[in-house]
């Protein structure tokens, strides 16, 4: 298998590279040593990034053995190759065989997270599966009865104690919302290896990953999914960088920082270019196989009106619950790229950065307390002013900066054609607006190069380095420019999604999309 992971880009200018290479600290001197920010399932850190401490298994112990089977046989197709179908391709085939399943609420109750964490993870990525599965099979239905009119139909209103009864318990021992999760359920903690014997990078690659449990079965759901999971293996590369700069902070050494600086700039150009595979991973106009299944039930009141009843679950009292749906928003790496180069002070005091703070809330409660130790570690260390004030430090990190725009505005790119060019369903699966939410983010980083050009503008930097300033100064009045013409399009209620999509010309993300599959979703939209 080729290596898809390359550093180089044609689309974003190089900074030369610095000759001496950085020497790993000792592990007393690291920021986030292995023990510091980990529990049963994650560990924070430099080895293993945001990915869980070891591989999940993809099945339940037998003890849970009638759980295991209705996921097995869950997927709108189980095998896709053969043309099997499972429950989701049935209409009320799924509440059916939720009915015949025991309620094990009396083994869950037993289970403790430090000693059984692994396995509390298993049933919550389960339930949450059968949960999700459940409530959201009769919108799904309406979608593919061809009524379909670019929104979804209503789902269910109750969960059934066997389900809501586990589910609710385990959440709640492992500080988790029960509700189907980016980390535990759909993605961290969902891949399996297809060729475990691979060496890395390529064992990573989402080509070489596949999903324990499934909504779709399809490649498109896999890979898309997947992909999330491949970008999580530098997360590693990326913390490792972090605590570089913390160290180099402390000892107010420009060297080091530089090093650590580079060593960031590098691992997000990977990121970003890995990213832009998710064209091929999983085309555009397959996402609706798969997305009603990952909506929530907060924002989402077409699907599930005032919430969602926990049957059996006395601390509610029968009242409907609501919680955010599992979403790319929760991933770990760029809201840590917001902390650490300080994009974070530059969020606006709106409503949209509340739901941004919000969905840390549905984050494992040790990817919370990381957080938590990166802001402290770097007022501690005074981060920000060291950088601020070296010319050549503000240089790299105007490229980490582009590097963060650039993973926004490609994301920016997959939402115009994934969701808007799909359907009229104007929520997202976390519950927020589809055509206000990351033009938020995107614009706290644009104004944020702003400051940066401004610091170095007249400064004193190496020829190469300055050259490559001003590439990304003339790129940035340009992306400003795409910024605004795409909110004066949003800003007509009967916008055209392709508007929004061809005002990026210039600035595309890398689409492989073939023209003929958008048209064909955009006369699925105006039906």
């Amino acid at each position: 298998m080729l290596c898809p992971f390359k550093p180089e880009c044609p689309s974003r200018p190089a900074v030369p590279k610095i000759e001496q290479r950085c020497i790993r600290p000792s592990e007393e001197h690291l920021a986030f040593p292995g023990s510091r920010f980990a529990d049963a399932v994650f560990s924070i850190g430099r080895e293993r990034g945001f990915l869980p401490r070891v591989d999940p298994e993809r099945s339940l112990p037998a003890s849970f053995s009638k759980l295991q089977e209705l996921l097995d046989v869950l997927p709108v197709h189980t095998n896709v190759a053969w043309g099997l179908k499972g429950l989701l391709a049935i209409p009320d085939a799924v509440a059916k065989a939720v009915n015949d399943l025991p309620n094990y609420i009396l083994q869950v109750e037993t289970l403790q997270k430090d000693e059984h964490g692994k396995l509390l993870a298993l049933l919550f990525r389960g339930y949450t599966f059968v949960a999700s599965a459940y409530l959201l099979e009769p919108a799904y239905q309406t979608q593919v009865s061809g009524k379909f009119d670019g929104k979804y139909g209503k789902g269910r209103s109750s969960l059934p104690s066997q389900v809501a009864q586990p589910l609710v318990c385990v959440a709640d021992k492992l500080g988790q919302k029960p509700w189907l999760d980016y980390h535990y359920a759909y993605s961290l903690c969902n891949y399996v290896k297809r060729d475990p014997t691979l060496p890395s990078p390529e064992v990573w690659h989402w080509s070489n990953l596949d999903m324990a449990c499934k909504f779709a079965g399809t490649s498109n759901e896999i890979g898309f999914i997947m992909l999330h999971v491949t970008i999580n293996a530098y997360g590693a590369e990326l913390i490792g960088s972090i605590e570089d700069s913390l160290l180099a902070s402390r000892l107010q050494d420009e060297g080091k920082m530089l090093l650590g600086l580079e060593a960031n700039m590098n691992a997000m150009i990977k990121i970003n270019t890995v990213r832009t595979e998710m064209w091929k991973a999983s085309r555009s106009i397959n996402y609706n196989d798969f997305r009603v299944f990952i909506m929530g039930i907060t924002g989402n009141e077409s699907i599930f009106g005032d919430g969602v009843v926990y049957e059996g679950v006395e601390k509610w009292e029968g009242n409907s619950m609501q919680f955010r749906g599992q979403t790319g928003a929760q991933d770990d790496i760029i809201p840590m790229q917001d902390i650490f180069s300080g994009v974070m002070s530059y969020y606006p005091d709106n409503k949209l950065t509340e739901y941004l703070l919000e969905l840390r809330e549905y984050r494992p409660v040790v990817v919370q307390r990381f957080f938590d130790g990166l802001f402290k570690e770097i007022e501690a260390s005074k981060l920000h002013a060291f950088i601020a004030n070296s010319a050549s430090c503000n240089a790299y990190l105007l490229c980490i900066l582009q590097e963060i725009y650039l993973f926004r505005n490609g994301h920016w790119q997959f939402v115009q054609r994934y969701i808007m060019a799909n359907t009229r369903h104007a929520t997202a699966t976390g519950g927020t607006p589809i055509t206000s939410w990351l033009l938020n983010q995107i614009q706290c980083v644009l104004t944020y190069m702003d400051e940066v050009l401004r610091r170095i503008r007249d400064a004193s930097l190496p020829a190469g380095v300055k050259e490559r300033v001003q590439e990304i100064q003339l790129r940035h009045q340009e992306r400003w420019a795409i910024l605004t013409k795409q909110k004066d399009i949003l800003a007509y209620e009967q916008y055209d999604p392709d508007d929004v999509y061809e005002a990026n010309k210039g600035n595309f993300d890398g689409n492989f999309d073939d023209k003929a599959g958008r048209k064909a979703a955009k006369l699925q939209r105006i039906k």
